[in-house]
């Protein structure tokens, strides 16, 4: 039996493989699109002697909010003394393992691509190969895909479009009013003027469902090349009796 590597592109054609580009692009963009993230939103305060004064909030993945400063230091805006400021949150956890698992995510079909195309005579030739694959997706690392273990399959994609919209409520004018003391009263109104495009972190979320979706599909072509799939079908049911051979 030869076991070297020998390219073979047909897998390409077939679901099995198929899947694996998709889900392997999905993964790319999925934690592309929020581990890059950076922006700034810029906050214009009306004061009440006609004067404007602007803040500006620079946040950026993994979305530590409360690290990231309003107001840097004791400083005077609109003729009050304001103290250090800083805003309101903190989406580290859901982003990082959103991030993280979807690294794990194009790691794997990295690998089950180069299987598939430069091994499949080998994987075709054993059991272990598809029952490996198998294992791989039902342990609860892999079942859960783009999630923290321990939680649904929907659950990390989920934890982070509520992290995402944390941050929009935290950078938003109603979240830096809040956040802002100078903004509650002292005639003094707080708005932002120039808000960070939030395109890219709308896409991970979408990716993210995506690629949960392209993995459940992965799932089940891997668990169609396993013995278990064959028995099912190839074992009579409960109410089946054989009919002996006639005797000629």
């Amino acid at each position: 039996m030869m076991t070297g590597f020998r390219l073979n592109l047909s897998p390409l054609k077939e679901p099995l493989g198929f899947v694996k580009v998709v889900e392997w692009l999905t993964a790319i963009f999925a934690f592309g699109s929020c581990g890059g993230f950076s922006g700034t939103n810029v906050i214009t305060l009306s004061c009440g002697d006609g004067r404007n004064e602007t803040l500006s909030a620079n946040f950026y993945y993994p979305f530590r909010l409360s690290q990231v400063p309003l107001v840097p230091s004791n400083t005077s805006i609109c003729n009050h003394s304001v103290s250090a400021t800083y805003l309101v949150g903190d989406s580290a956890s859901a982003s990082e393992f959103f991030v993280g698992t979807g690294v794990v995510c194009f790691l794997y079909s990295m690998a089950a691509l180069l299987v598939y195309l430069g091994y499949m005579h080998v994987y075709k030739d054993s059991d272990f190969g598809p029952i490996f694959m198998s294992y791989v997706l039902f342990s609860p690392a892999g079942l859960l895909a783009d999630c923290h273990p321990g939680l649904p399959v929907v659950g990390c994609s989920s934890a982070w479009a509520k992290g995402l919209q944390n941050v929009k409520d935290a950078t938003d004018s109603a979240g830096i009013s809040n956040t802002l003391a100078l903004c509650k009263g002292n005639n003094v109104t707080c708005s932002v003027t120039e808000v960070a495009t939030l395109r890219s972190l709308n896409f991970s979320v979408v990716f993210g469902y995506l690629n949960m979706f392209v993995w459940a599909g992965n799932a089940w072509f891997v668990y169609k090349e396993t013995r278990w799939h064959s028995q099912k079908f190839s074992q009579p049911g409960p109410g089946h009796q054989q009919v002996p051979a006639s005797i000629s």
